[in-house]
């Protein structure tokens, strides 16, 4: 059974902007994927604590301004430090489980101060150990006003069974040369995660599995007006504004030839299953092979930064 891989996707919505709220969350879609036998789950862009939708609906450019400065502030409390530890309770279930994790979350990113804010998609193993935290490398437009540009240190990917899978968050799958780093690497089962919109899931998903000959999940998450928490920081100032529905999910999957196995779903919370057949890579990369037989690195090459950037250096003494 090397050749199959059961997948599992988690359309849910966060406790928005509450850490420890969404943590409990995601651990009882941890368990109902552990029951389902899945040897891989995956949750949707910034899930934990949550897209940062506040930034459209009250000015979010306003410079100086002490509203934005006050939900800002209590966005990087909730905020996920991994260095402390904030993800060991995935870790510890991932290994129970034996199931292998991606999770978004919003990173308080120790080696830059601990203070600013990345978009980051983070891969936990079947031993439950972190093997990659891949920072958004651009956010996009309003993005940048709260989450900080990343690098490429976490473009990597990782060997399930019989499958390589990587991953990139939102915006990034439609950076062509980031797609094409991950192919190098022997991708054949991409992770796209979003913060929930049909929009950006159902031109692309498909575009990439065609180009790339992999399959391609796209994992989004919720978000609904009625389920904003009333303890947030200015939550009448968030709530007037804000559209009934401000994600509606769009989760799905494409094969290698482009076609759809789970075509989009959208407005509907709750655990997606599904499993994959290694063989329909191979049969689809006999016409057309990205980085393979169909490329010409005598011609065109790319070249990939994959350190670390940090602001300061310490050299031992």
């Amino acid at each position: 059974m090397e050749n199959k891989l059961k997948i599992g996707l988690a359309q849910i919505s966060p406790v928005w902007l509450n850490k420890e709220a969404t943590i409990n969350k995601m651990l009882q879609t941890v368990k109902e994927a552990q029951e389902k036998s899945c040897e891989l789950l995956v949750f949707g862009e910034g899930l934990l604590p949550g897209y940062p939708f506040w930034l459209s609906y009250t000015n979010g450019a306003s410079f100086d301004d002490p509203i934005q400065k006050e939900i800002h502030a209590h966005y990087v409390k909730n905020a996920v430090n991994i260095e402390t530890g904030d993800l060991t309770v995935f870790c510890k279930a991932a290994k129970e489980g034996h199931m292998a994790l991606y999770i978004g979350v919003i990173e308080r990113a120790k080696n830059r101060g601990g203070h600013s804010l990345y978009c980051s998609l983070v891969y936990i193993d079947q031993k439950g150990i972190i093997q990659s935290v891949h920072r958004k490398l651009q956010p996009t437009y309003e993005e940048r006003l709260t989450w900080s540009p990343g690098d490429g240190h976490g473009l990597q990917v990782h060997l399930l069974k019989q499958f390589t899978v990587g991953g990139l968050n939102c915006w990034e799958n439609w950076m062509p040369l980031t797609r094409t780093a991950l192919y190098g690497l022997g991708e054949d089962l991409h992770i796209a995660v979003w913060p929930g919109s049909e929009a950006n899931t159902k031109d692309i998903t498909r575009f990439i599995a065609r180009e790339s000959r992999s399959f391609v999940v796209s994992v989004s998450s919720l978000m609904f007006k009625k389920d904003i928490p009333k303890d947030i920081p200015h939550y009448d100032k968030i709530i007037k504004n804000f559209p009934t529905i401000a994600a509606n999910g769009g989760s799905c999957i494409a094969g290698p030839d482009g076609e759809w196995i789970i075509p989009i779903i959208i407005e509907k919370e709750g655990l997606i299953t599904q499993t994959l057949v290694f063989d329909r890579v191979l049969e689809e990369r006999q016409n057309f092979d990205p980085v393979g037989h169909y490329s010409r690195p005598d011609v065109t090459k790319l070249l990939v930064n994959r350190e670390r950037q940090t602001s300061v250096s310490f050299e031992k003494f």
